[in-house]
């Protein structure tokens, strides 16, 4: 792994592994409360042997990346600014894979420009956050308080962050690293996702998309992932047996392949 700077952000880099060298490189953005450490457990690694120039990038105000103001300065088009400059840097344009809030930061990032693919997990739909706060108010009302607090710069417990983000089994050491490992996001990002900077479609380029959404998925479920796909004019795919940290759950390496897959099926 290399850690570039590009400019003031953190950009964890994995070359590609043997001769084959994929046409596109990939970018992963990553969701709240999280940096570009959540790709560098398994999904960096994993695409670079398998011929993909693979960056993951750290959103400002997160991981290494500059933190020159505070954290609820930044706001969901700071966020796209982050990733226009990343991939003003890269050699080809990339294919923007985008997590969770990154997924709402790559559907922003089309109104701006277009790129060759995008890839968005369990990705903040295009109607913003409030359905699923609704949803998690009447079914998880202490994750909802916990996820309100570790925004304010408190941590989460233990049992919060496992429903937050996995269906399958995860020794609890694995789990701990993560805990000390996730941070605050800001206030003002999150608004902008829930009714003040949604995407708007009909200003948006449309590459090719894939849209993966989880099973097991407590914070954007399954219906949510439908509703990102209908406003595209896709299909969703729901990854049975897993939940939100699809890229950091036991199985993970179903996500990565079927992503492999499509990007294979597209000759990028």
């Amino acid at each position: 792994m290399n850690t570039s700077r590009f400019g003031e952000l953190e950009v964890l880099c994995h070359t590609p592994v043997g001769t084959q060298t994929r046409p596109a490189p990939l970018l992963f953005v990553h969701g709240a409360y999280t940096a570009a450490w959540c790709w560098e457990e398994h999904f960096l690694p994993w695409f670079a042997a398998r011929g993909w120039a693979s960056y993951a990038l750290s959103l400002s105000g997160h991981g290494a990346s500059r933190r020159r103001a505070p954290l609820d300065s930044f706001s969901l088009d700071d966020y796209v600014s982050d990733v226009a400059e990343v991939v003003a840097r890269l050699p080809e344009p990339p294919v923007l894979i985008g997590h969770s809030m990154g997924g709402m930061v790559v559907q922003k990032y089309l109104e701006r420009g277009d790129v060759p693919g995008v890839v968005l997990l369990s990705s903040v739909p295009p109607q913003g956050l409030m359905g699923s706060a609704m949803g998690l108010m009447f079914t998880k009302p202490n994750l909802l308080v916990d996820l309100n607090r570790i925004m304010g710069g408190g941590q989460p417990q233990l049992d919060s962050l496992r429903d937050a983000l996995f269906h399958q089994a995860i020794d609890r050491e694995i789990l701990l690293r993560y805990y000390n490992l996730c941070q605050p996001e800001s206030h003002r990002a999150i608004w902008d996702m829930t009714l003040f900077n949604l995407p708007r479609p009909t200003l948006m380029h449309r590459p090719p998309m894939l849209i993966l959404g989880a099973e097991f998925d407590t914070l954007i479920p399954p219906d949510q992932v439908h509703a990102t796909a209908a406003t595209y004019g896709r299909q969703a795919e729901i990854l049975p047996g897993m939940g939100h940290g699809m890229m950091l759950e036991r199985d993970w390496e179903r996500a990565a392949t079927r992503i492999a897959d499509w990007l294979v099926e597209r000759e990028l």
